[in-house]
């Protein structure tokens, strides 16, 4: 076979992404060209279970062998069920909440408390700004763990929400190839391609390159998103006990009518509102981007004898540019007006460089041998930002002009605001597993972090400085080859941005939790099945307690968190996998035992399946259904905003036309049912009706 033949799948992978200008065709092209195509990559492993996992400790792990609950997203689930951002793949997730409170901006939450632990890797960047924003693509990823509880041992903070691991795709040993393109309501347009191959004659050198393109209208009023997205990952082999890998990301997000803030939940009289789902509170001239670079270096060593080393260096910028409209105040029923326009112009350029030097390996002790991690994490974020604020806040919108989009476009001249300051965090830590028996392993060690802030925002200092040593410790003990018995127990440390009515930085979080359970890991480990019981103490959590305009202001409240849950991932049979999940939160107390944080759902259920018919093994059908119970917001004395419990289901079935080409349908909120994205916040906005899409895909 000649040599050139392998780049071939490179190539047409590379045109079918040309391609996506054509289908990203602008909104004057007729629909009939669209429908046409139909293109998507087969997943490259049909597991939804994974067997080791770094993601609790830089030593590799069973998740058995892990004593905290993990939940894993396989890249199989997400291509089964179209997970094509970050809020999707958490909704999936065993215990996760995914607070949608804008169009835009997105809060997590699990275990009651919100989650501001996210790595790449195995290493931490912190989310020292607040929440997420844009709509983040998993095309970038092979799994993505998330550990839920305190992770005391590898985050620069030991909040006890959970920790999101993103683990990024790599160069592979041999060529392979994929693309897709898919077709979905209100004019979703996807194109996605993903090559990997050597890059000289020997293979010591591969490349890896992700390339995705995405635009849509929305079921919302006048709201279009569409994103950019580019990877390029090369791994080089120095020699036969060094690698360096040198990758990039380039995402961009271009809305088009997005909401800034959500749609009022009560009228002047105390009932609630009952808005049509597309309604929104954008402007017409509305719009809102956002440009991420992200650039990452590893060097991984083998030093012999059981012994790694491995530096990394993570260099991040995010840059937004915004013309908004928010919408405030106490609607009228049945005459509308009461609510007013509060437009501004908002841009942001933050920068986060992360260092991480890491050494991990096997020692004797006693005639055993354990394991042994230590390492040195250096962090420093910046942020600068400003707000333009226009003409006319404090108009108000009459009839039902504020959801109509009419509201003409000021000039961003009134009044002028903005930030700048910084964050660096600095972090020892050491994690060592020992192995006291054959069935008994002690998982020990310490996270020391000083964070140090400084500068101003809206003209309140920013200034903090706050240290802590949190010690963690776990144990485990196989009761039989498939079942083990874990628990394990850390202390909560975390310094917070969130500021309080008089623009004062809350004092860091403190607190401490602990949890218990069992796991098995049945059929070979192609199953893997945990429960848990955890409590957790948290002092100073910061809360939303109202707003001073547009601008949010927090309060500090203490918590307790007690709860269960049950998870499960993996092959129940020959052509049948499935991942599910129950969190039970039994209770979230405050001072003096009083219910706090009741946008928090009590309960979740989570189960994702598919299953490959025997008499025709080129069809493979699926089903996900997300359940939580009843959630709650205070407003103003007297007032609550009710969320009842609720249940989406979706479903799939993929088609395999050759062993190349294969077919998908999806469908969600099957039920179309009506609820509200999130009471996170003292607004919120409808979640999407029932939708679809096809796919077609091909792999090399």
């Amino acid at each position: 076979m000649p040599r050139h033949l392998p780049l071939r799948p490179m190539l047409l992978a590379l045109s079918m992404i040309d391609a996506s200008h054509a289908l990203a065709a602008t909104d004057d092209v007729p629909e009939t060209q669209l429908q046409t195509v139909t293109v998507t990559g087969a997943p490259e492993q049909d597991s939804y279970t994974a067997r080791a996992t770094r993601s609790a400790g830089k030593l590799e792990l069973s998740l058995r062998e892990t004593p905290q609950s993990i939940s894993v997203v396989s890249r199989a689930l997400m291509d089964d069920f179209k997970l094509g951002n970050i809020n999707q793949v958490l909704a999936t997730t065993t215990g996760v909440t995914v607070e949608k409170v804008e169009t835009s901006r997105t809060y997590y939450t699990a275990r009651g408390f919100d989650i501001v632990n996210f790595q790449y890797d195995g290493v931490g960047m912190p989310v020292v700004f607040g929440n997420i924003q844009g709509d983040l693509d998993t095309a970038l990823y092979e799994r993505i763990d998330v550990v839920r509880g305190a992770n005391g041992l590898m985050a620069s903070t030991g909040n006890p929400s959970a920790t999101v691991n993103f683990i990024r795709k790599r160069p592979t040993a041999g060529t392979q190839a994929s693309a897709s393109v898919t077709l979905g309501s209100w004019n979703e347009r996807r194109i996605e391609g993903d090559v990997s191959t050597a890059l000289n004659e020997s293979g010591s050198v591969a490349g890896r390159a992700v390339l995705v393109h995405q635009q849509s209208d929305s079921y919302l009023d006048r709201y279009a998103p569409k994103k950019d997205v580019a990877y390029a990952v090369v791994d080089a082999h120095l020699s036969k006990d060094t690698l360096l890998t040198v990758g990039h990301t380039y995402e961009t997000n271009r809305d088009k009518g997005p909401m800034w803030g959500a749609l009022p939940l009560y009228y002047t009289d105390g009932t609630p509102t009952n808005y049509p789902v597309g309604t929104s509170t954008s402007a017409k001239w509305s719009r809102w981007d956002t440009t991420t670079h992200s650039t990452f270096a590893e060097l991984n060593h083998n030093l012999g004898q059981g012994w790694h080393v491995q530096g990394t260096l993570n260099y991040i910028t995010d840059k937004s540019d915004s013309d908004l409209q928010y919408v405030y105040g106490t609607p009228v029923k049945g005459v509308g007006g009461g609510l007013h326009a509060y437009p501004s112009q908002y841009g942001a350029d933050q920068k986060q460089t992360l260092a991480d030097l890491a050494v991990d390996g096997k020692f004797m002790l006693g005639g055993r041998q354990h394991d042994l991690a230590f390492g040195y994490s250096w962090s420093r974020s910046k942020l600068s930002d400003f707000s333009n604020y226009g003409q006319g806040i404090g108009t108000e919108l009459p009839g039902q002009t504020a959801f109509d989009g009419s509201y003409p476009m000021p000039t961003f001249d009134a009044a002028y605001d903005g930030s700048r300051y910084e964050d660096r965090r600095n972090t020892v830590y050491l994690a060592t597993r020992f192995n006291l028996a054959d069935d008994w392993k002690v998982l020990t060690g310490m996270n020391s972090t000083r964070a140090r802030s400084s500068g101003a925002s809206y003209g309140t200092s920013k200034y903090k400085s706050a240290s802590k040593t949190t010690p963690y410790v776990g144990v485990v003990v196989d009761i039989t080859r498939e079942l083990s018995a874990y628990a394990s127990h850390t202390q909560i440390f975390n310094p917070q941005s969130e500021t309080d009515a008089n623009g004062v930085p809350l004092d860091p979080v403190k607190g401490k939790t602990t949890e218990a359970g069992l796991k098995a890991a049945l059929f070979d480990n192609k199953l893997n099945v945990s429960g848990a019981v955890f409590q957790t103490k948290q002092d100073n959590t910061a809360e939303q307690a109202g707003n001073i305009g547009a601008k949010a202001y927090y309060r500090g409240v203490n918590a307790e968190s007690k709860g269960f849950e049950f998870d499960s991932s993996g092959e129940l049979a020959k052509g049948w996998e499935a991942s599910a999940g129950l969190t039970r939160l039994t209770s979230i107390k405050g001072d003096n035992g009083v219910t706090v944080r009741t946008y928090v759902p009590r309960t979740t259920l989570r189960a994702n399946t598919t299953y490959r018919l025997p008499a025709e093994p080129k069809l493979k059908v699926g089903a996900t259904l997300a359940w939580q119970s009843e959630t709650s917001t205070d407003q103003e004395p007297g007032i609550r905003t009710v969320q009842p419990s609720y249940a989406t289901l979706g479903l799939m079935v993929r088609y395999d036309i050759d062993k190349h080409l294969s077919l998908s349908l999806n469908l969600n909120n099957v039920t179309d049912k009506k609820y509200l994205t999130s009471l996170y916040w003292t607004q919120s906005l409808y979640a999407a009706p029932r939708n679809g899409s096809a796919t077609l895909s091909w792999t090399y």
